[in-house]
C-alpha cells in the first residue's frame, strides 16, 4: 500500500486547507460540547458580542450598517466587533507597508512566456511572449492580449507550471505564465476557496462570529465558525446569508494578498483560539500570508480570484455540527457548506446532477439491495451482507485470475505488528495517531493500516538472488486506519478495509517494464467497467530522500512508460511537478465514473527508502563486483546523519513498487453501486436470475431450472409466494434482477424459458422464448466473458 494516505498528519497546503480534516462532522448519536466564544477570544476575551445579542434574527445584523450608505464598507466596519476592526486595521498598517517596499524595489524588465495551451481541436498554441517587469506586471495584466475564447473563463495563474498565482500578483522574475479555467480541478478548486472566504465574511458580519477554516471540498466549499452561546445555524439563516454574499458580489471586493510574520498574525488573530492553533502548529516560523476580501482578513495561503464580481451564482446547500480538530472532546462548531459558479446556468445543471446523483447514493441502494449496512457497535466498519459479499468476491476473482496471467504471487500477513517494525518503517514517527494501537504484553503494538512493512519483512526474510526479480507480492489482507468518526462517510471513507494491494521488489533496469505491465493491467480492470481513466506525474518535491541522479532516472524511466502508453493510444498525461511523495516519485491515476465524477482509485509509486530501512538486498549478476551502495544510500537531504549499511561485493538494493488499482474493496465498491446506479452487469450482480411460475403446477419446472442454472454458479432464485405473477414481476424488476425467467405450460412442456432483460424495454410486456439449453449456454458466455451489456 502507498504510504501517502488521505489520513496523513496535518500541514498546511496551498490551497488553504489542511492535509488532515481539521474539523470533522458530528455523528447525531454523539454529544458536542459548546462553545464559550469569550473563552475562544484570547485577546478579547472580555469583551462581550452584545451587538451580536442585540440583533436578532430578522433585524439588522451585526455587520450591517446603520449609516446612510448601508453598502459602504466603512459603515459596515463601524458595527463589527471591536477584534474585527483591530485586525483589519493592522492588516492595513502592514499592507501599507509592504505597498511601500514593493514600490521602492526595482523593477526590471523580465522574460514573460504565456503558455496558453491546447485549443479546443487538441492543437498547441503558440507560445506568446509579452513585455513585463518584475514587481510590476501581473498575469491578469496579459489577458488583454489572450482570445476571449480563453480570457473568459480564467481563475487563476500559474507560474513555471508549478505554481498557482493570483492573476493581480506582480510577477517576480523571468517565467511561463499559463492560465486555469474554472472547468479545471485546479480552477474549481480556487473559485470555491475564493467563495468559502465571501461565505466567511457573510458569516462574519451576520453572526459576529468566531471563524476556524473553509476550504473548498469536492463538491463546493464550507465554512467552520463559532457563535455566541453555542447557537446554532438555522435553515432560516440561509437566506439573510446568501442576500449579504449577493451584495458583496456586487462590490468587487478585491482579494489583497500580504504576507506577515508569526509575531504580527499572533496580534493580528489572537482573539481566536482557532487561528491561533494554525498559527502555533501548522506554519512555518517565516511566517504566512492572509487575505483580505471586503471586511474578512482570514489567514489563508491562497491563491483566489480576482474580485468577487467573478461569482454570478451562490447556494448555501446545507448546515451542520463539527469537532474542532476532529476531536469529540474538543469545540463543537458550526459548519455551513455552499456551492457557486461563474454563471447561472452551471448552478442550475449542479443542482440536476445532485439530483441523479442523490438516485445513485450507494448507502441508499446499498440498503435497498440489501448489499451491506453500518452499526454503532463498529463505526466505520461495514457490515457486508451475502448480496454485498458476493460483488466483494466478484471483484477478488477478477484480480486473482489476472494475477495468474501477470506473475503476481499472493501472500497473507499478520494483522497486527510490534511497533519497532512501525519505528523501522518511519510510520510510527509520521502515522501513528491514525493507527490502532495496542498495549500487549508491556509493549506497543498496531493494527496494520498497510501492507508495505510486512512485505519488507517478507522479501528481507532470506537469500534473494535477481533471478528472483521482479517479484511482486499481492495482499488482500485486512487493514485498519483511525479515521476520525466525523470523516466516515459510508463505505467510501471507513475504518476497516481490504485492497487489492501489491508491492513489486525490482531492479532499477525493470522499472519501466514494470509500470508499463502496470498500464496494461489498469486498462484491462477499468475497460470492464467502463471507466475512462487519466495518469498524472508527481515529481521530486522539496524535501526528498536520496540521490537527485536516482531521483532523475526513476523520473526518466516513468516518463517513458507514460509516453510509451500515449503512443500506443492510451491518451495525455499530466505533469505535476514537486509533488511526488518524499521517498520516490508517483503516478496517480483518476478514472471518471457515468457522472463524470473524478475517483482516485490507483496509485503506482517507486520507493527507494523502505528498501533502505530494512536493508533489502538482492544477490546481483556481477559477483565479486566492486562493493557499493545503492543510489539512494545516502542522507537524507533533511540533515541527518544516519547512514545505511555498506551493500558488500555482488549486491544491490531493490527498488519497490507500492501499486494499487481497484483500492480499497468497500470504496471500489461503493463507486461502481453509484456508477451503475444499483444496475450490475451481470458477471458482477449479486441477483443475476429470478424464476416465476405463470401456476402452481409448473413450480417443479422452476425448481428444476433455478438447479441448473445453479450447477453453472450464477445466482438465481425463485419466487413461489403467493402473490400475484405482476406483483412478482415488478419485485423483481425493483430488485434489479439481470433477468427475470417467466415459465409457465408452454415452457415446461418445450423446456424453455421466457426471459426479460432488465435493460430491454422490448422484452417487458413478454420476454424471448429460448430453449433451456441455449439459455444456459448464452448467460455462461456472457458471465465468463464479463460483458458490460446486459444482452444474450
Amino acid at each position: 500500500m502507498p504510504q501517502e494516505t488521505s489520513n496523513d498528519r496535518p500541514t498546511l497546503r496551498a490551497n488553504g486547507t489542511t492535509a488532515l480534516p481539521i474539523h470533522s462532522e458530528i455523528p447525531e448519536s454523539e454529544e458536542s460540547q459548546t462553545v464559550d466564544l469569550k473563552k475562544a477570544q484570547k485577546v478579547h476575551a472580555n469583551e462581550p458580542l452584545e451587538k451580536k445579542a442585540s440583533t436578532a434574527r430578522g433585524k439588522p445584523a451585526v455587520g450591517e450598517a446603520s449609516s446612510k450608505d448601508p453598502n459602504s464598507n466603512d459603515a459596515r466596519m463601524s458595527s463589527l466587533p471591536k477584534f474585527v476592526s483591530e485586525r483589519n486595521e493592522l492588516f492595513n498598517e502592514l499592507k501599507r507597508k509592504r505597498d511601500a517596499e514593493v514600490l521602492s524595489k526595482d523593477h526590471p524588465v523580465i522574460q514573460v512566456v504565456l503558455d496558453l495551451g491546447f485549443d479546443k481541436n487538441g492543437f498547441l498554441r503558440p507560445e506568446m511572449p509579452v513585455a513585463a517587469k518584475a514587481w510590476e506586471s501581473t498575469p491578469g495584466s496579459f489577458l488583454k492580449h489572450v482570445d476571449k475564447e480563453i480570457s473568459s473563463d480564467v481563475v487563476v495563474a500559474k507560474v513555471d507550471g508549478k505554481e498557482l498565482w493570483d492573476l493581480d500578483r506582480p510577477l517576480e522574475r523571468d517565467c511561463r505564465v499559463s492560465y486555469i479555467p474554472f472547468s479545471s480541478p485546479e480552477g474549481r478548486n480556487v473559485f470555491w476557496h475564493s467563495s468559502a472566504h465571501v461565505l466567511g465574511e457573510a458569516a462574519e458580519c451576520y453572526y459576529g462570529c468566531l471563524l476556524s477554516h473553509g476550504p473548498p471540498v469536492e463538491q463546493g466549499f464550507f465554512y467552520d465558525m463559532a457563535i455566541e452561546g453555542g447557537q446554532v445555524v438555522k435553515e432560516s439563516d440561509w437566506s439573510p446569508l446568501e442576500s449579504k454574499a449577493s451584495k458583496f458580489f456586487k462590490e468587487k471586493q478585491t482579494f489583497d494578498r500580504l504576507h506577515v510574520s508569526i509575531p504580527d498574525l499572533k496580534k493580528m488573530f489572537g482573539y481566536s483560539k482557532y487561528k491561533m492553533y494554525y498559527i502555533e502548529n501548522l506554519l512555518p516560523p517565516e511566517g504566512s500570508t492572509v487575505y483580505r476580501c471586503g471586511s474578512l482578513v482570514d489567514l489563508c495561503l491562497g491563491p483566489h480570484i480576482q474580485n468577487t464580481s467573478k461569482i454570478k451564482a451562490f447556494q448555501i446547500m446545507k448546515n451542520s455540527s463539527c469537532y474542532f480538530r476532529g476531536d469529540k472532546n474538543d469545540d463543537s462548531l458550526q459548519r455551513i457548506y455552499g456551492v457557486a459558479f461563474p454563471d447561472k446556468k452551471q448552478m442550475t445543471e449542479h443542482k440536476k446532477f445532485l439530483e441523479e446523483a442523490a438516485k445513485r447514493d450507494h448507502r441508499r441502494i446499498g440498503v435497498e439491495q440489501e448489499l451491506f449496512f453500518f452499526n454503532d457497535v463498529s463505526p466505520g466498519s461495514a457490515f457486508l451482507l451475502p448480496h454485498g459479499t458476493r460483488i466483494f468476491n466478484a471483484l477478488q476473482k477478477l484480480l486473482r485470475s489476472e494475477y495468474r496471467k501477470r506473475g503476481y504471487s499472493e501472500v497473507q500477513s499478520p494483522n497486527m505488528y510490534d511497533s519497532d517494525l512501525w519505528k523501522k518503517s518511519g510510520h510510527w514517527q509520521h502515522y501513528s495517531e491514525d493507527m490502532f494501537v495496542l498495549d500487549v504484553e508491556k509493549k506497543k503494538w498496531a493494527l496494520k493500516p498497510m501492507n508495505c512493512p510486512g512485505h519488507c519483512i517478507m522479501f528481507g526474510h532470506r537469500e534473494r538472488s535477481y533471478r528472483e526479480l521482479p517479484l511482486r507480492m499481492a495482499d488482500f489482507g485486512v487493514l485498519h486506519r483511525n479515521e476520525a468518526s466525523g470523516a466516515l462517510n459510508g463505505m467510501t471513507r471507513v475504518r476497516k478495509f481490504q485492497q487489492d494491494d501489491t508491492h513489486i521488489f525490482c531492479t532499477q533496469d525493470q522499472i519501466t517494464e514494470e509500470i508499463e505491465g502496470l498500464f496494461d493491467f489498469l486498462k484491462c480492470i477499468y475497460g470492464l467497467f467502463g471507466f475512462p481513466f487519466r495518469l498524472k506525474l508527481s515529481t521530486r518535491p522539496e524535501k526528498f530522500l536520496g540521490h537527485i541522479e536516482t531521483w532523475d532516472i526513476a523520473e526518466g524511466k516513468l516518463k517513458d512508460a507514460l509516453n510509451s502508453f500515449t503512443a500506443s493510444g492510451g491518451g495525455q498525461w499530466e505533469l505535476n511537478e514537486g509533488d511526488g511523495a518524499f521517498y520516490g516519485p508517483k503516478i496517480d491515476i483518476t478514472i471518471s465514473d457515468a457522472l463524470r465524477r473524478d475517483w482516485q482509485c490507483a496509485t503506482i509509486q517507486l520507493d527507494f527508502q523502505l528498501p533502505q530501512n530494512f536493508e533489502l538486498e538482492y544477490m546481483t549478476a556481477e559477483v565479486g563486483a566492486k562493493a557499493k551502495t545503492a543510489a539512494t544510500d545516502e542522507a537524507p537531504t533533511d540533515g541527518s546523519t544516519a547512514r545505511p549499511k555498506m551493500l558488500g561485493p555482488g549486491r544491490a538494493r531493490p527498488v519497490m513498487v507500492h501499486r494499487a488499482i481497484v483500492g480499497s474493496f468497500e470504496r471500489f465498491m461503493a463507486i461502481l453501486t453509484e456508477h451503475f446506479a444499483g444496475k450490475w452487469p451481470f458477471w458482477i450482480s449479486p441477483r443475476q436470475i429470478l424464476v416465476i411460475p405463470v401456476m402452481a403446477g409448473v413450480n417443479d419446472y422452476v425448481e428444476e431450472v433455478q438447479r441448473l442454472f445453479k450447477a453453472q454458479k450464477m445466482y438465481v432464485d425463485i419466487d413461489l409466494s403467493g402473490n400475484t405473477m405482476p406483483k412478482k414481476i415488478r419485485t423483481g424488476q425493483l430488485q434489479q434482477y439481470n433477468f427475470i425467467f417467466v415459465v409457465g405450460a408452454q415452457e415446461k412442456e418445450s423446456r424453455s424459458v421466457n426471459i426479460r432483460n432488465r435493460d430491454d424495454p422490448e422484452t417487458q410486456a413478454k420476454g424471448e422464448l429460448v430453449p433451456l439449453e441455449e439459455a444456459i449456454g448464452k448467460l455462461k458466455a456472457l458471465k465468463k466473458e464479463r460483458r458490460l451489456i446486459n444482452a444474450i
